[in-house]
C-alpha cells in the first residue's frame, strides 16, 4: 500500500511539470495580437464584424442618394501613405461636405464609437428678423474701418509727397501701381509657391496641394514609362505635367514625392515640384505627381529631333552640371539640405526649358546622405537604374553601397554619357542621334551585355575626329573623358565639372541666362 502511494505521487509530480512545460511553450509560440477593429463589410476579411490590423481602425460617413452610409474597417500599416499624415485619414469636414473620414488606434474597437455625421445641406431661406437688427451695426463698423484705412493712406501719401518734393505722384517708378502682390484668386502656381512657403522649395503646403490636384484637367498624354504615364494638364490657364503612377508603383511614387519635398531642394535646374495626390474612384487608384511643364520635352526627344550650336551645348551642359552639383551638395543648418544622389541620370530624365537650359527630373531612385548617422537612405523600391547608363562599379557589383560618395561618382559617370549624347548633335556636321554604346550592345541591352562592354572590354563611347578641330567640342570631350574613368575615385566631382564648364562658357562669351 505504501509503495502504491509513492508511485501515484511520483506520477502526479511528473504530469505537473509536463503541463507547466507545455504551457510555457504555448506562451512563446502564441502570436501577439494586433489592433482589433469593428467592420461592417460583407467579406471574408471581416468575420464576426471584427478585423485585425497593425495600422489604424477606420470609420467614414458618405452621402449617397440623399442618405448617409457608414463604413467601418481596418487599414494596414503598409497602406498609410505618407505614414505621418496618411491621405486615407486626412479628409476633414471643412474641406468635404459629402465624405467624413477618421482613424484611431487608441484601443480595440475604437472606431465603433466614431459615429461621424455630415453637416445637413443648408436650406435657402430669407434673412431672419434678427439678421436685420445686426446689419446696421455691421455697416457702421465697415464705414468706420474704411474711414480709418483712408486716413492712414492719406497720412502715408502726404509723407511721401513731402519726401519727394514737387515730383508728381504718378510719374515713373513712383506710381501707385509699381508693386502688385497677386491674390489667390488670380495667382499663378509660381506665385502661390512663393507666397505660401518659406522659400525652401518643397512645393505647395499639403492642404493646398490636395485642393489644386482636384482642379486639374488632363489634356493629352506626353510620355510613357515603366512607372506609368505622363500627361499635360491645365490648371487656372497654366500647363502642368502630371506623372501618373500605377498602383503597383506606389513605393516609387511615394519616394519621389518625398525626395522632391526635401528642404531647400528647389533650384532652377531641378524640375519644379508642385503637388502629390492620389485619385480613387472605388475600383482603382491613380497616384499623381504634379510638376512644372516644359514643352520641349526631354533632352532625348530634343536631341532626336534637332541639332544644336556650341552656345546651346555649353548652356545645356552647364545647366545639367549645376543641377547635379546642387543635388550632391549638402547644406548644413537646422533646416539644411542633405546631399542627394540621382542614381538614374540619363537624357530621358532631363527636360529642356524654353530658353534651352535643362532641369533634372525623375528622382524616384534618389538616395540621401544622413550626415548624423553617416548612413545612406536607400529607397525600398525594387527598381534599378537604366543599364546603358550604369557605372562599371554598379555593373560588376563592386560599389560600396554603405558609403554615399560612390553614388555621387556613379552619377558623374552617367553625366559623362549624357554629355557625349549632346555633343554628337553639335557642330557644322553633326552626327545623327545615337544612345551611348549603340555600336557595341543591342538596342535593349541586358546586364551581361553592358558588363562585358564596360567592365571586361573597358570600352567607352567613340569621340569623333572632327571634335579635335573645334575648341569647344575638344574642351567638352576632355571633361566627359574625366567623368567616365574606370576608377571611380579618379572622376571629377559635379562641382568641379560645373566650374570647368563655366570657364569654357566664359571663354566663349556664352550668354547663360538659365
Amino acid at each position: 500500500m505504501h509503495l502504491y502511494k509513492n508511485v501515484l505521487m511520483d506520477t502526479l509530480y511528473r504530469r505537473k511539470w509536463f503541463i507547466i512545460f507545455i504551457l510555457s511553450v504555448y506562451r512563446r509560440l502564441d502570436p501577439v495580437e494586433g489592433l482589433k477593429c469593428y467592420c461592417n463589410s460583407q467579406s471574408e476579411s471581416c468575420p464576426n464584424e471584427t478585423c485585425e490590423t497593425d495600422g489604424f481602425c477606420f470609420a467614414s460617413t458618405s452621402r449617397r442618394d440623399g442618405r448617409q452610409h457608414y463604413t467601418f474597417h481596418c487599414i494596414e500599416r503598409r497602406s498609410l501613405i505618407p505614414i505621418e499624415h496618411p491621405f486615407t485619414c486626412s479628409t476633414t469636414r471643412s474641406k468635404n461636405e459629402s465624405v467624413v473620414i477618421e482613424c484611431c488606434d487608441n484601443e480595440d474597437m475604437c472606431n465603433r464609437k466614431l459615429r461621424l455625421e455630415l453637416p445637413p445641406p443648408e436650406p435657402e431661406s430669407s434673412p431672419s428678423a434678427g439678421t436685420w437688427h445686426v446689419i446696421p451695426w455691421v455697416m457702421g463698423l465697415a464705414v468706420l474701418f474704411t474711414c480709418a484705412a483712408l486716413s492712414l493712406w492719406w497720412a502715408k501719401r502726404s509723407r511721401n509727397l513731402m519726401k519727394r518734393g514737387s515730383r508728381p505722384l504718378f510719374s515713373g517708378e513712383d506710381s501707385m501701381c509699381e508693386t502688385r502682390h497677386p491674390i489667390m484668386g488670380t495667382a499663378t502656381i509660381r506665385d502661390m509657391i512663393e507666397l505660401t512657403t518659406s522659400g525652401s522649395g518643397s512645393g505647395l503646403p499639403l492642404l493646398v496641394q490636395r485642393s489644386i490636384a482636384r482642379q486639374i484637367q488632363l489634356a493629352d498624354i506626353i510620355g510613357k514609362g515603366r512607372f506609368g504615364e505622363v500627361w499635360r494638364g491645365r490648371w487656372r490657364g497654366e500647363n502642368v505635367a502630371v506623372k501618373i503612377f500605377s498602383s503597383r508603383e506606389e513605393c516609387s511614387w511615394f519616394r519621389e514625392a518625398e525626395i522632391y519635398q526635401t528642404v531647400m531642394l528647389r533650384h532652377e535646374n531641378i524640375l519644379g515640384f508642385i503637388a502629390a495626390d492620389n485619385k480613387d474612384n472605388g475600383t482603382w487608384t491613380q497616384l499623381w505627381l504634379i510638376t512644372d511643364y516644359h514643352e520641349n520635352g526631354s533632352l532625348f526627344d530634343f536631341l532626336t529631333a534637332r541639332t544644336i550650336d556650341t552656345n546651346t551645348l555649353i548652356k545645356m551642359a552647364l545647366s545639367i552640371a549645376t543641377g547635379l552639383a546642387h543635388l550632391h551638395m549638402d547644406i548644413v543648418g537646422t533646416k539644411g539640405k542633405p546631399a542627394i544622389a540621382h542614381r538614374d541620370l540619363k537624357s530621358k530624365n532631363i527636360l529642356v526649358k524654353s530658353n534651352l537650359s535643362c532641369v533634372i527630373g525623375d528622382l524616384g531612385l534618389a538616395v540621401r546622405h544622413n550626415v548624423a548617422a553617416d548612413a545612406v537612405d536607400v529607397p525600398s523600391t525594387n527598381r534599378v537604374g537604366t543599364k546603358r547608363y550604369m557605372a562599371p562599379e554598379v555593373l560588376d557589383e563592386t560599389m560600396d553601397t554603405r558609403q554615399f560618395d560612390p553614388y555621387k561618382r556613379s552619377d558623374v559617370y552617367s553625366f559623362g554619357l549624357v554629355l557625349w549624347e549632346t555633343a554628337r548633335r553639335c557642330g557644322a556636321l553633326p552626327d545623327e542621334y545615337q544612345p551611348p554604346y549603340y555600336d557595341c550592345v543591342p538596342s535593349d541591352p541586358a546586364l551581361e551585355d553592358m558588363r562585358r562592354a564596360v567592365c571586361v572590354e573597358r570600352r567607352r563611347p567613340n569621340v569623333p575626329n572632327r571634335w579635335h578641330s573645334d575648341p569647344v567640342l575638344s574642351a567638352i570631350s576632355k571633361v566627359m573623358k574625366e567623368c567616365w574613368y574606370q576608377n571611380p575615385a579618379a572622376r571629377l566631382t559635379a562641382l568641379r565639372i560645373k566650374k570647368t564648364l563655366a570657364n569654357i562658357a566664359e571663354g566663349e562669351q556664352v550668354v547663360l541666362k538659365m
